[in-house]
């Protein structure tokens, strides 16, 4: 109070002011109880910000640290990162509550009321919080692992935070996922263990091509394409005749491919088959058209030789047809079809009229 003391009449104004201001009360609970003025919010903020603002500078580091080192495990250094986050800023909460004159002590009171607002409506954020750390420490998914979940989403994990999981899809579109959703739903992840798959890619060719001819051409589509893991050993690309389709040999092209493959399958797969498109052409090789044989058992009651005839006649009307059956008697049924585009009683009235004979004509 001194140093205050020595100062000039408007700087002691000024100080006093900003003291009344900070010693003013904003919420006090009965006469004597618990008491919170407006110095002591601002320091348990300020508190929470310098927190927020350190865990920010020691992941920074990390991932420097990370980019720097080649040999390092991101995936560990990214849980010691999200770990360390945490263990920050719930150090800065306990020092804030401190400044802001709570005792740790009456946190039994806040955890109470915090466990009331968990069974009520803060249920499904606890649950993807600890499912959060569930995912951190259990290490079946990692920040750069390609996954794919029930719902039919599937891409690459960027970011696992404390509610949800960011996933990037090969259209470069995110999703964010609920942690629970990992724990609790059926998840498949790519590059768990090894960053390989075997992709099935089927085709088909035409009936009557050499199946030795087929297979070359395949292997020589998987040894075109980048992604194909190997072409000796284990890994190696494998052609398989998998049916008999009504107008095809249908087979499989089986090959393992790389990581890259892995992440980005449909992409992978277009590249597949743009290659057996080009090897299956350069082997002479034909591919399938549909084929349906129709076979007819009567034509207008034609049947045999005469239907053949019949039919023909109607592709050529110049084709003369031999005696045939119509109905239950035998006649002979004009040569040119385009008879039979002709009005039958109108030609009936017409030759009627030129062959029957003229009544006589009595004059009056």
């Amino acid at each position: 109070m001194g140093a205050i003391d020595s100062l000039p009449a408007v700087l002691q104004q000024i100080f006093a002011h900003i003291s009344s201001v900070l010693d003013f009360q904003v919420l006090a609970l009965g006469k004597g109880g618990y008491s919170l003025s407006v110095g002591a919010l601002l320091g348990a903020i300020t508190v929470i910000l310098l927190a927020r603002m350190f865990s920010k500078l020691v992941q920074r580091g990390i991932d420097r640290y990370a980019a720097s080192s080649e040999h390092t495990n991101r995936a560990s250094l990214y849980t010691v990162s999200r770990v360390t986050h945490y263990t920050i800023l719930t150090l800065g909460v306990l020092i804030a509550l401190g400044f802001a004159g709570i005792p740790v002590s009456k946190l039994t009171l806040i955890a109470g009321g915090l466990g009331v607002g968990l069974g009520f409506g803060l249920q499904a954020i606890f649950n993807n919080f600890v499912s959060g750390l569930i995912l951190l420490f259990d290490r079946t998914l990692k920040v750069g692992d390609f996954v794919e979940l029930a719902s039919g989403v599937h891409g690459t994990v960027r970011d696992i935070k404390i509610r949800a999981t960011r996933i990037n899809t090969n259209d470069d579109v995110d999703i964010l996922v609920p942690n629970s959703e990992f724990v609790s739903g059926r998840l498949v992840n790519w590059t768990l263990q090894e960053a390989t798959r075997r992709l099935h890619i089927p085709f088909g060719v035409a009936y009557g091509s050499p199946k030795e001819k087929v297979k070359a051409a395949a292997l020589d589509a998987a040894a075109a394409v980048p992604f194909t893991q190997g072409l000796k050993g284990r890994h190696a690309p494998q052609v398989w005749l998998t049916g008999f389709g009504d107008s095809s040999l249908n087979f499989e092209l089986v090959v393992w491919v790389n990581a890259e493959a892995t992440r980005r399958p449909s992409r992978a797969q277009a590249a597949y088959n743009w290659a057996l498109e080009t090897a299956i052409r350069a082997h002479g090789i034909e591919f399938p058209w549909p084929q349906r044989d129709v076979r007819l058992r009567s034509w207008f009651g034609l049947e045999g030789e005469e239907a053949r005839q019949a039919i023909a006649e109607l592709l050529d009307p110049h084709v003369s047809v031999a005696p045939d059956y119509t109905g239950k008697d035998k006649t002979t049924r004009p040569a040119s079809t385009a008879s039979w585009a002709k009005n039958d009683a109108l030609r009936n009235l017409q030759t009627s009229a030129l062959t029957d004979p003229v009544p006589p004509r009595h004059d009056p």
